[in-house]
C-alpha cells in the first residue's frame, strides 16, 4: 500500500483516491471495458478489501481478506453470511496496517490449516495458525476459533507503516512472508540491512502444529551471522510478493521512497542470500541517506523494472498462468499502482522494454488474487473485487 508518500501528502493522497474509487473518477474509473480487450467483472463488495486467495481443491470457494480482521468466503460466486474468520479483536487497522492476507496449508483439505498476517493490538507483526471445523459443509468455510497458534511474532516498534504483508506458501511447501522495514523515512533504524533483524526481509519457514516454527537449514545464514529465518534482505515495503505458478520463480514488488517503484525477479535459489538494496540503492541506484554499512556491501540484485511518477505506490500481482486467466495477458506478470489504478503487465523475458497497461483502471487497487485455474482477480480499498476477464 501506499509508502512513497508520507504525511500530509500521504492523507490527501489516500482520500483523493478513494473519493476518486467510489465516484469512478480515478482515470475512467472502475471500466467495465477496456481498449486492449479486457474487462473487469465485478464479484462483490467488501469491507477494505487487501487479499484475494483459494485453495486448489476447494474448487467452489473464494476468499476475500477485509482489512479491518474478517475473511469473507464466497460459494460459486455468493458471499456467505458468516466470515472464515473474525479477528477485529486481535488486529490493529487502519492506514498500513490491519489484517493482511491469508495462505492456506498446501495439504489444507487434510490438516485443515491456514495462516494469517497481521498487524497485532500492539502494533506488531503476527502470523497465527488456525484449522476450520471438522464437519462438512462448514469444513473449509469456518474457522474454529480455539485452535489459534502463534507462528510468529516480529516486534514492530514506532511507525505503524511498513508493515510489509503478504503470507504465500512456495516450492517445497515452506512458508514464506514478506516484512516492511518498520517505518520512518529511508529506514531510519538500517532494518533492511541488518541481518539481526527480521523487518525488511523476505523470511521463510516451517510451521510447527502447535505453534511456533522452524527455520529450514538451507537458509542463507542457519549457522551463519545473521537471523536464521531469513531469505532474502533489504526490501523496504515488499507489498505482494507471488510465485509463477510455471516455474517457482519469485516476483517481489517493493514500493519505494521517493523515486523509484521497483519489480524484483528471481529464480528461487538465486534469491536465497540476495540483497534486493534497500536502502543502500532505491531502485537501481543508490540512496542519498544510506546506513553507514553500505559502504562494506556490494552484489546488490538490481530490480527488473523500475518506474516513477505519476505512480507512488506498486501493488505486486501474479504472472497470469492457466484456462482462467484473460487470454490477452497469459504469461505476462500483472500489477498495478495503488495512487494511479493502472494495472499493467509486463514480459519476464524482456521486463522494461514489454511494459505496458492493460487499459483497465481501480481507484485505490489494493491487491492481486489468483484463483482457480489462475484465474485473476484485483481487489480496491474502496471495496470492489473485480475479476480480471476477456471481453
Amino acid at each position: 500500500m501506499a509508502g512513497r508518500i508520507t504525511g500530509t501528502r500521504l492523507a490527501v493522497a489516500l482520500a483523493a483516491t478513494l473519493l476518486a474509487a467510489v465516484l469512478g473518477l480515478t482515470a475512467g474509473g472502475d471500466r467495465s471495458e477496456a481498449q486492449s480487450g479486457l474487462g473487469l467483472a465485478r464479484i462483490g463488495t467488501f469491507d477494505q478489501p487487501v487479499h484475494v486467495a483459494h485453495v486448489a481443491r476447494k474448487r467452489k470457494l473464494l476468499y476475500v481478506v477485509e482489512q479491518p480482521g474478517t475473511i469473507r468466503v464466497l460459494r460459486k460466486g455468493r458471499r456467505l453470511g458468516r466470515p472464515l474468520l473474525n479477528i477485529r479483536g486481535r488486529v490493529r487497522s487502519g492506514g498500513e496496517e490491519g489484517l493482511l492476507s491469508v495462505a492456506f496449508h498446501p495439504r489444507f483439505p487434510k490438516n485443515r490449516s491456514f495462516f494469517v498476517y497481521y498487524t497485532n493490538d500492539a502494533g506488531n507483526i503476527q502470523v497465527d495458525r488456525y484449522r476450520t471445523r471438522k464437519k462438512q459443509p462448514k469444513s473449509a468455510t469456518r474457522a474454529k476459533p480455539r485452535s489459534r497458534r502463534t507462528v510468529i511474532s516480529i516486534r514492530h516498534p514506532g511507525a505503524s507503516n511498513h508493515n510489509g504483508g503478504q503470507l504465500q506458501f512456495g516450492p517445497g511447501g515452506q512458508l514464506f512472508l514478506a516484512t516492511g522495514d518498520g517505518g520512518g523515512s529511508g529506514d531510519p533504524n538500517g532494518n533492511a540491512q541488518n541481518r539481526r533483524s527480521l523487518l525488511g526481509k523476505l523470511l521463510r519457514i516451517k510451521p510447527k502444529p502447535r505453534g511456533g516454527h522452524r527455520s529450514p537449514k538451507s537458509n542463507p545464514y542457519v549457522g551463519r551471522r545473521g537471523r536464521n529465518q531469513i531469505f532474502s534482505i533489504g526490501l523496504r515495503n515488499p507489498w505482494r510478493f507471488s510465485f509463477d505458478r510455471r516455474n517457482g520463480s519469485l516476483w517481489i514488488a517493493d514500493v519505494g521512497q521517493d523515486r523509484f517503484e521497483e519489480i524484483n525477479h528471481r529464480t528461487l535459489p538465486r534469491a536465497r542470500g540476495a540483497n534486493f538494496g534497500w536502502n543502500c540503492r532505491e531502485g537501481r541506484e543508490p540512496f542519498g541517506g544510506a546506513a553507514p554499512v553500505c559502504g562494506q556491501r556490494s552484489g546488490f540484485t538490481n530490480p527488473v523494472h523500475v518506474y516513477g511518477d505519476p505512480g507512488c505506490a506498486v501493488t505486486g500481482g501474479y504472472v497470469a498462468r492457466g484456462r482462467g486467466a484473460p487470454r490477452q495477458l497469459r504469461g505476462r506478470y500483472v500489477y498495478g499502482d495503488f495512487c494511479t489504478g493502472d494495472i499493467r503487465s509486463l514480459h519476464p523475458a524482456n521486463p522494461s522494454g514489454s511494459d505496458q497497461s492493460t487499459g483497465l483502471t481501480i481507484g485505490a487497487l489494493t491487491s492481486f488474487g489468483e484463483g482457480r485455474r489462475g484465474k485473476l482477480y484485483a481487489a480496491s480499498r474502496s471495496g470492489a473485487v473485480h475479476r480480471i476477464v476477456s471481453r
